[in-house]
């Protein structure tokens, strides 16, 4: 549809929509009145032309609403507005109706009012549907022959030899992917490492120089402050090497208490284990003390020192890469013998087909002569042949006589025969005919009997069928409930055992925690161990540190002294 004609269709669908109450009042009356025999799926087509005749004629005007009727079917328009178009209907019921749902004036106004303006043009309209309703002729549709057409087929296709069906490749079962998590780090680890190296950027501007003014509130004296030296001091040259050590001192110092924290952080992160870990943890712990246990008893039997035996496994390793030598040489030399032996092969396939080439040239001579001398005799036949047709166009009419009398036998043969076989057809007909009718007299007197049509039907008795296992409804019922009651103690059973089976799996994934935390523990301690030697190792150090600053801090003394006295003397 183009814009304008969707639009009228747009605005006809809302207007039915919106006064679908009004609408309905005169087209069930039409239902009721003179519209008793029309169909109900046509109830729309009514409420749209009601529709348009009320809200719309103005708007769209005669012309245009005539040529929407005249489109649609004439009885069935002609019938409705004749009936919407009464100056009785309109001036009474509808009128009245209408106004339960509108003022009554604004009814009259606006609808009724217009309605029999426009009434005396509709009723030409209704008299020329009238009028086409009387003058209607019926055509009669003559049927039209059906002509064949040949079929346009397709020529088949020579078929393609069937191939036996490949033997199918055994499938090796899909192993379950890795999964991708196993290869990468935990993420408390990496903001672990976040951590550290923002603190590690901190600590570089802010708690250094803390320290630095909090002890040695001295040196502001000694730094520049916007690119000038401060009370027309000079720096000392001495102050890079003494920042040097004071930075390393502090900073180990710092970065000591940052790991040590960092340490404690990272063995007190929560890890949620499930049974798989628990149990994972628990094997590899198992197995650790296993292998320490047994190198334990090792040591206990006496274990001696393992020399002797690399030796000996040097020895016997370099006597098997002798061999592999050895074996590598010999394939060498047999590929290289295979090589030769093929070559002579080939070869001797090579002669062989040049006396097979020979023999197949005077095989080809022979039967080509052979086929020579039967085009030879073959010729010979067919000039005989053609001498004897020649003899016989000479006595045609002789033998066209004979074979219409021959003819005309076998016709009178199949006439008879004919004959014969349809008088057998019928009384074969008559007696199946016979045999029928008196069967259904038969049944027609079994029906006439009057049957027993109730049966006292007994429960505890079986239906006599001769079968094996055979029983009534009553030890049927009753062998169902036991069977019920065997499944569902069977039931009980089973889920008590898997109660048990739960519990004990909680118990051993119990036991495998406090095994695990025994282990850490015990991991803990050890590590903790090494830590306190580790810092006794280290504290013989920090004497001497504490030494050399205490060195420079005197120096560093001594030469302001010596500064002071020559600003005194300047």
């Amino acid at each position: 549809l183009n814009v304008t004609e969707e639009k009228f269709v747009l605005d006809t669908l809302a207007g039915c929509t919106e006064y679908k109450s009004m609408l309905d009042v005169v087209v069930n009356a039409f239902y009721v009145q003179d519209g008793r025999y029309c169909s109900v799926s046509e109830r729309n087509l009514y409420l749209v032309i009601c529709y348009l005749a009320t809200f719309q004629l103005e708007d769209i005007g005669l012309q245009h609403f005539s040529r929407i009727v005249k489109s649609l079917d004439t009885a069935k328009m002609q019938k409705f507005l004749r009936f919407f178009f009464n100056d009785l209907y309109l001036n009474t019921w509808i009128k009245d109706e209408w106004s339960h749902f509108y003022d009554a004036v604004y009814v009259k106004e606006n609808w009724i009012d217009p309605l029999l303006r426009w009434q005396p043009k509709v009723r030409q309209l209704i008299e020329k549907l009238t009028d086409k309703l009387s003058n209607r002729t019926t055509t009669i549709k003559t049927s039209r022959v059906t002509q064949p057409k040949e079929f346009n087929l397709t020529v088949p296709k020579p078929r393609a030899i069937p191939l036996p069906p490949p033997t199918p490749l055994p499938v090796l079962a899909k192993r379950q992917p890795v999964p991708p998590s196993i290869y990468k780090p935990p993420k408390e680890r990496k903001q672990l490492e976040e951590i550290k190296t923002k603190n590690i950027q901190k600590a570089k501007v802010n708690q250094v120089s803390y320290m630095c003014l909090q002890r040695w509130p001295f040196f502001l004296n000694t730094l520049p402050v916007q690119g000038t030296i401060s009370a027309g001091r000079e720096i000392d040259p001495f102050f890079p090497q003494y920042l040097g050590v004071v930075w390393e001192s502090v900073l180990t110092q710092y970065f000591e208490e940052l790991t040590k924290q960092l340490q404690d952080l990272i063995d007190n992160i929560p890890i949620k284990l499930n049974t798989a870990a628990i149990l994972r943890e628990g094997a590899l712990y198992q197995r650790k003390l296993e292998e320490e246990l047994k190198r334990i008893e090792n040591l206990q039997q006496g274990a001696g020192d393992p020399s002797e035996f690399l030796e000996w496994q040097k020895q016997m390793r370099g006597k098997d890469l002798e061999e592999q030598l050895a074996e590598i040489e010999c394939r060498r030399l047999q590929g290289k013998l295979s090589h030769e032996e093929a070559v002579l092969a080939h070869q001797n396939v090579i002669q062989e087909n040049k006396k097979k080439a020979d023999l197949l040239r005077e095989e080809k001579a022979e039967l080509m002569h052979l086929y020579a001398e039967k085009r030879l005799q073959e010729q010979k036949e067919m000039k005989e042949l053609v001498e004897q047709v020649t003899e016989g166009h000479k006595n045609v009419k002789q033998v066209k006589a004979k074979i219409q009398e021959y003819k005309q036998q076998i016709v009178q043969q199949v006439c008879e025969e004919s004959e014969e076989l349809l008088r057998q057809a019928l009384e074969e007909e008559e007696e199946k005919n016979r045999k029928r009718y008196e069967l259904i007299q038969q049944i027609r007197a079994i029906e006439s009997i009057p049957s027993i049509k109730h049966k006292f039907v007994d429960l505890t008795e079986t239906g006599g069928h001769g079968l094996f296992g055979e029983m009534s409804i009553v030890e049927l019922r009753e062998r169902l409930a036991l069977l019920k009651e065997a499944q569902k103690a069977a039931e009980e059973e089973k889920r008590d055992q898997i109660i048990h089976e739960k519990q004990a799996k909680e118990q051993l994934l119990l036991d495998k925690l406090d095994q695990i935390s025994q282990f850490r523990a015990e991991l803990g301690r050890a590590a903790a161990l090494k830590q306190e030697e580790k810092k006794k190792s280290q504290s013989g150090e920090r004497p001497m540190k504490d030494e050399r600053i205490l060195n420079l801090q005197k120096k560093i003394a001594e030469k302001t002294m010596e500064r002071k006295k020559q600003e005194e003397l300047l």
